[in-house]
């Protein structure tokens, strides 16, 4: 699992037809430092953004769990959909010893 932010969404109007009715959103994966510190955004010399399919509701800037590769052909709504990427929970805090 990564953490990452949600940045933003995706609008595909043709796609396969087993992402209709899916939610995709932009994240950032992050590092644990960056989401103890609070960070409102990911540091600006990031640039590896990937699409996620939403399986819990996520909204923009929250800090989320994301599952890639076959685990996210796991997660519950992925099921059978051509997903490399998937958003499988929100991040309420996060602390490092």
């Amino acid at each position: 699992m990564l953490l990452a932010k949600v940045v933003g969404t995706v609008v595909a109007t043709r796609k396969d037809p087993r992402l209709e009715g899916q939610k995709l959103l932009i994240v950032m994966p992050l590092t644990p430092e960056e989401v103890e510190r609070g960070q409102k955004s990911p540091s600006t010399a990031k640039t590896n953004y990937l699409v996620a399919v939403d399986t819990v509701d996520a909204g923009y800037r929250e800090t989320v769990m994301i599952v890639q590769g076959s685990s996210a052909r796991l997660a519950s709504t992925c099921k059978d959909i051509p997903v490399d990427a998937a958003i499988v929970g929100i991040v309420d805090t996060v602390t490092l010893k």
